[in-house]
């Protein structure tokens, strides 16, 4: 059976595409319209997955009249027509006409929760799913298991019982896309800014203001008032920076994380976490999900794309073969590791753009700018050339056996493979360029799985005796990340750095 998942019409749209169990391909619509959170299905994309057709199903992420009930009975602008998933759904007419694919849609947290936990390795796990919202939930936890064990040749099928669950307008989502925005940046697509943010600052200088105006009870969590309005009617004390505030606002985002996966650990039956959701994207909290839970895993893609996939597996029903987060457009050719390495030894910075497109926010290595992490100015050099603020930290990719070498990995979490905790640097004044200023780095473990990145740090490692490199997204700021051969060309000649496919 082959299952189209989509994700689209808010922001962020993805396609996903399952044969069964495997995942044949997934790719973010803004990699292919080259406009950022994209909540449109560009041709291209359309026609990519068609390559990989034709559908039996085709899922659609959640339920579009839930959506627009809440909307109505919130007040917001719903464009006043009722829309269904038909309706939605004729915005990819490359598809729609090329299939007779039966259409359903599921909801927006049971999306969230079937990516995280049909791809993880538990036979059972309590999920977690905090976000900004969906159709009107915005927190939900679950114990989901698998009715029957996995035999030869066939796949057990995942269920998900409700257990607790937390509605609009209490959103922590929206409390920390509020903070962004009283920060002066973007909501829904900058807090990964107002986190790095948050280091510069002094939480106390803002704690107690900012808790009183705004929370009615941390434990639940509570919200005073509709943070969807924002807090910029909030005054704070003329010495308060935004950096104060951002810090303020990730201590109190780490305080109501934790509550809730308390709570989840207390109701739940299973001492596995699976969490998803965009706030599942906040690697600093995620450093602490090891004090409650043995076993963690976050999907590659926790937010809303990678729901194309969670709406996909709910219409597959069973365990998903998940083995890589490489799953979009692909470049063709052997990874370029001489070649990088040359260039890393002239110019101290590359692009590198093979292989398969990376499923996710993050770049794993094979749409990636690399550099020495270890030169003194390499930090300001690649902020200049992706044209972001000074302050803002890099993430190293490193030999998972090496890891213990060079970090203080979270309890519980021995290996980062997906970049989504932070740890404390054992060798700061070695490694200034992925060091944050509060001594820790978001980092990457690769494992021994013949991947490009893994043959880059191998032979980097045997030439320089150094088993890390520093890993950004392949883009400038405000930019989606480069997808295509054209886009990588593009990218060398207007940015002065050189990109090896």
């Amino acid at each position: 059976m082959r299952i189209l998942g989509v994700s689209a019409g808010f922001h962020d749209a993805a396609l996903t595409v399952l044969h069964n169990h495997r995942i044949l391909f997934a790719g973010h619509a803004e990699r292919y319209s080259r406009e950022k959170n994209d909540p449109r299905i560009p041709n291209r994309l359309q026609e990519e997955a068609l390559a990989y057709g034709p559908f039996d199903k085709i899922v659609y992420y959640e339920k579009p009249y839930l959506r627009q009930l809440r909307k109505l009975r919130s007040g917001e602008p719903w464009g006043g027509a009722w829309r269904t998933r038909k309706e939605l759904l004729t915005t990819i007419p490359y598809i729609m006409n090329r299939t007779a694919a039966k259409i359903s849609s599921v909801g927006h947290h049971q999306s969230h929760a079937a990516a995280g936990f049909q791809t993880s390795p538990f036979d059972n796990a309590t999920v977690v799913v905090i976000d900004a919202i969906g159709e009107s939930d915005t927190i939900s936890i679950y114990n989901a298991y698998y009715n029957g064990a996995c035999m030869a040749g066939q796949h057990a099928e995942a269920h998900y019982d409700l257990i607790f669950k937390q509605k609009y307008p209490h959103s922590i989502g929206m409390f920390y896309s509020a903070i962004t925005k009283r920060c002066g940046l973007k909501p829904m697509d900058e807090e990964y800014i107002t986190m790095g943010m948050a280091a510069y600052g002094t939480a106390s200088k803002a704690y107690d203001i900012l808790k009183r105006a705004t929370i009615k009870s941390s434990n639940v969590p509570w919200f005073k008032n509709n943070l969807h309005l924002g807090i910029d009617d909030i005054e704070f004390a003329d010495n308060v920076t935004v950096e104060d505030i951002a810090a303020a606002g990730q201590q109190l985002c780490e305080e109501m994380v934790l509550s809730v996966m308390r709570r989840a650990k207390y109701k739940g039956k299973s001492k596995n976490l699976v969490y998803m959701g965009g706030v599942a994207l906040n690697c600093v909290i995620n450093k602490r999900l090891g004090e409650i839970f043995d076993k963690i895993w976050i999907m590659p893609n926790p937010g809303d794309a990678g729901s194309s996939l969670g709406a996909a597996a709910l219409g597959y029903g069973r365990d998903i073969h998940f083995t890589t987060p490489f799953l979009g457009t692909e470049i063709k050719g052997d990874y370029p590791v001489e070649d990088i390495i040359e260039e890393l030894e002239t110019n101290q910075i590359v692009g590198v753009a093979n292989g398969k497109a990376e499923f996710g926010p993050r770049a794993l290595g094979n749409r990636s700018l690399l550099a020495d992490p270890r030169g003194l100015d390499i930090k300001d050099k690649v902020n200049e050339i992706k044209r972001r603020q000074k302050f803002r930290p890099f993430a190293p990719v490193i030999l998972e056996e090496h890891v213990d070498e060079y970090f203080h990995m979270p309890v519980n979490q021995p290996t980062s493979r997906y970049m989504q905790v932070v740890a404390k640097c054992k060798r700061m004044a070695d490694f200034p360029a992925i060091t944050h200023v509060d001594g820790t780095s978001r980092v990457q473990t690769v494992p021994d799985d013949n991947s490009g990145i893994r043959q880059l740090l191998v032979a980097w490692h045997r030439k320089t005796g150094c088993p890390m490199l520093l890993n950004t997204s392949l883009n400038i700021r405000g930019e989606p990340m480069v997808d295509t051969k054209a886009d990588a060309d593009r990218f060398t000649k207007e940015y002065g750095v050189k990109v090896c496919s």
